[in-house]
């Protein structure tokens, strides 16, 4: 009888043991006190009629720090510094939604306010749900003035499921869902990535519960995928979950006796068939039956960008109420193109007119509109989730995480489009919301919107690691190998055609931002004993989720197999951004003929065309086409070269050091991409030239100073600079294509190297030369084109995911 047991035992949870408990798991919610984001119980506050508002305000500052600022009794105030602590800010920024408090600032450091001070001495515990829970003064009770206004510095991360006070204003109470996740029924749906398909479950207590799927809408099913980083949701067989019900009851319910030769029940069976149906299946079953669930009925709009925004009735304590005739809710979604498996016939479409730049991380980025054949930017005033939730799920992600404002993703460059935009939250693309048109007394690119957007986990993190690094952000690669007898184990990457696209993909698999560089030789300690190279010849493009989406060999073949020889990264929050100033290469534009005599130093370093070797120096004449090249540096890191000091090559001809072998390539292309006269240019002198407003030069070539650009300011190569130009003696009248490329090499990292190249049509009559149609895009070579025709691989067949574990 024992064996029939565990058999039977067996058989069930195979088929439904995955489902069952998360299904059907009673969950008595309790009137406890919440707990804060650090785990410190606090009491509840006493109610309110209106919830009390909070903002920052001032300037200079960004979006996570600022004066503070109350609504109270219809009118905004501030807070005096006196007493003021770290304790108060914290309580401060979360109720802002910020995990913590970095700092706090006294003395008016954002700006003085206006109006009312309404608080001061206050004094928090640093465990309070919001500021008027804290001891002080009272109301209105100040003998400070504006020259006090305290001001707080948040910990840039917000809090999980938090929802934006000026967008939705959710209620926030004992039963505040802040986590939801999916839970697949059928146990193969867990070896996919991502799970798109399964019962809803939202995190309570120190477990999971259910919603009971009454009254279940697909509004509901939208919120929930958007959460969850879907655009879409489709359709769920709710037949088949209930024959899994069904079938369940069944199998639980349906007695197991054994019978003797002659067809009768034995005695031992009759004598344990009264404790059959008491077994712990049984009552386990007979408990669930009773389905008790944490949220009884949900009824989302369809516009919100979270669950615990939507109007939510929760189970009462010691309550008898149970979802009859219903089920836990059951949601199924569609993945992005970026997420959907290779096998679907059909992948949904994303916009061509929008994209995200400059984000460090998938789905993240500076909002840019295409308009006809320029890309711009959005303003950020009133901007919110709604809008920012438009743009994700038009690009293929779920609703907006953060809407984020102050060009939190770098500034970009070029026109402004969008202005005030209004969004529902219903519509297909940004451009179909409300929006007002910019002026230039309007916005500035200092005001670029940027979104941060709910993607799917994928659990690309956990098949890759850092080893021997100083910090977290850097270290030896090492990667999750599965050999012939199906044994993971952990292996080093070959440092050869090792380079930073192929370390902005490993940073980004890993969430740790960019690729600082890409290192050949690591000089790391060796904490892991991991030897074995597993891994050789990865080339990237650098937009991939993972290293196993990269092209790598077959077979491994690596000539320097030795530790330290294994690839490794140093990962960086932020990176620069160059582009080129398109306007000013198009308004400079000119031919030169230039004496020979005049050109010792551009020929000793290879400024010119290779047949002016053979020319009749210093006799004759080279003709050159020259312009002016103006470069932004619109990241958020400032760019400085890769090599330090000690390599810098001092060129006694021009009087200074290259910091840089290649900083830009110049070409003049055929109409099919053929090069018919090249330039490039060395870092020369790399500094600030000129800085937008409110931004101070830091890099001067000067006395061995240091090079590079900082942020918000440029470097200008002027048109009458030696080397400037490309040597176009050899080349016939015709049309062209005028392409500039900075960084060719990827030498130093970039948030965004699509925006690197500038190509320009090109008419040549033998005297005079015309540009025109100048954009920023991919560079077009014959080089990009065979780019890995020397490293042929195949994708997915080394490196395995997480659902190989």
């Amino acid at each position: 009888m024992e064996k029939t047991r565990r058999r039977e035992k067996l058989a069930f949870s195979l088929l439904f043991g995955l489902w069952l408990p998360c299904c059907f798991a009673q969950t008595t919610p309790s009137n406890t006190a919440t707990r804060t984001p650090t785990g410190t119980p606090t009491p509840s506050p006493s109610p309110q009629t209106e919830r009390l508002r909070v903002r920052l305000s001032g300037y200079p500052r960004k979006h996570n720090e600022g004066r503070v600022e109350l609504f109270y009794k219809g009118e905004w105030g501030t807070i005096c510094d006196d007493d003021f602590s770290i304790a108060n800010a914290n309580v401060l920024c979360r109720q802002l939604g910020f995990v913590e408090a970095t700092g706090w600032t006294h003395s008016a450091k954002y700006g003085k306010g206006q109006g009312r001070i309404w608080l001061d001495n206050v004094l928090c515990n640093g465990g309070e749900k919001t500021i008027d829970s804290c001891k002080s003064r009272g109301w209105g009770n100040s003998d400070c003035t504006h020259d006090e206004d305290a001001g707080v510095v948040c910990k840039d991360e917000r809090i999980p499921g938090f929802v934006e006070s000026n967008v939705i204003d959710a209620q926030v109470d004992n039963n505040k869902i802040e986590e939801v996740r999916l839970r697949p029924v059928v146990a193969t749906a867990r070896k996919k990535m991502p799970i798109a398909e399964g019962v809803v479950e939202v995190k309570y207590k120190d477990g999971w519960a259910q919603i009971c799927d009454l009254g279940w809408t697909i509004k509901n099913t939208h919120v929930v995928c958007g959460m969850l980083g879907f655009p879409h949701e489709r359709k769920v067989n709710k037949a088949f979950y209930k024959r899994l019900k069904k079938r369940a009851a069944e199998k639980v319910s349906r007695p197991k006796v054994n019978v003797s030769a002659g067809g009768r029940q034995t005695p031992k069976a009759k004598a344990n068939s009264k404790t059959k149906q008491s077994s712990p299946g049984k009552r386990l079953y007979l408990e669930r039956q009773k389905n008790h669930f944490h949220v009884h009925s949900v009824a989302c709009v369809g516009t919100e960008i979270h669950l615990a925004a939507c109007p939510l009735e929760f189970s009462k304590p010691n309550a008898t109420s149970f979802c009859q005739g219903g089920m836990p809710a059951v949601v199924s979604c569609m993945p992005g193109p970026l997420f959907i498996q290779n096998n679907l016939k059909k992948k949904p479409k994303i916009s061509n007119n929008v994209r995200l730049k400059g984000g460090a991380k998938l789905g993240e980025g500076r909002v840019e509109v295409l308009k006809g054949n320029e890309w711009g930017t959005v303003c950020d005033d009133r901007w919110n989730l709604q809008s920012a939730s438009v743009v994700c799920r038009e690009l293929g992600f779920g609703s907006a995480k953060e809407a984020l404002t102050g060009a939190r993703m770098g500034q970009g460059m070029g026109p402004i489009y969008m202005n005030e935009v209004k969004c529902v939250g219903q519509e297909k693309s940004i451009w179909n919301c409300p929006f007002k048109n910019i002026t230039s007394e309007d916005c500035q690119h200092v005001e670029d919107a940027a979104v941060r957007c709910n993607v799917p986990y994928m659990g690309l993190e956990h098949s890759i690691r850092l080893s021997g690094g100083r910090t977290r952000y850097e270290g030896r690669v090492e990667v999750l190998s599965l050999d012939s007898n199906g044994t993971l184990s952990w292996g080093l990457i070959c440092g050869e055609t090792w380079n930073t696209k192929e370390a902005m993909v490993a940073c980004r698999q890993l969430g740790l931002g960019y690729a600082n560089q890409g290192v050949q030789e690591t000089w790391y300690w060796d904490s892991s004993n991991v030897t074995e190279m597993i891994m050789s010849g990865v080339k990237c493009t650098g937009n991939e989720m993972s290293l196993s989406q990269c092209q790598h060999h077959k077979t491994v073949s690596c000539q320097k197999s030795a530790a330290k020889f294994a690839a490794g990264v140093i990962c960086s929050d932020t990176a620069s951004d160059l582009v080129l100033n398109a306007p000013l290469v198009q308004q400079t534009v000119y031919i030169e003929d230039r004496p020979l005599h005049m050109l010792y130093c551009a020929a000793e370093e290879d400024c010119l065309s290779k047949t002016a070797a053979q020319a009749d120096w210093p006799y004759g004449h080279r003709r050159l086409l020259r312009f002016s090249s103006q470069i932004h540096n619109i990241g958020r890191a400032d760019f400085k070269p890769k090599a330090g000091r000690h390599s810098w090559v001092w060129h006694a001809c021009h009087g200074h050091y290259h910091s840089m072998d290649i900083f830009t390539h110049y070409d003049l292309l055929s109409g099919n991409g053929t090069k018919v006269a090249e330039g490039h240019k060395a870092s020369f002198c790399l500094e600030d030239t000129d800085c937008q407003e409110g931004v101070s030069k830091r890099y001067e070539c000067a006395n061995f100073g240091n090079q590079g650009i900082t942020v918000g300011c440029w470097d200008l190569y002027r048109h009458d600079i030696d080397c400037q130009w490309i040597d176009i003696t050899d080349v016939r009248p015709g049309n062209y294509i005028l392409q500039i490329v900075i960084n060719p090499n990827y030498e130093v990292a970039e948030s965004d190297f699509t925006n690197n190249c500038m190509k320009c049509n090109c008419k040549y009559d033998g005297h005079r030369i015309w540009l025109h149609n100048c954009h920023i895009g991919d560079a077009f070579s014959e080089e990009a084109e065979r780019r890995f025709e020397k490293y042929p691989g195949q994708l997915n067949n080394q490196i395995p995911s997480i659902n190989q574990k």
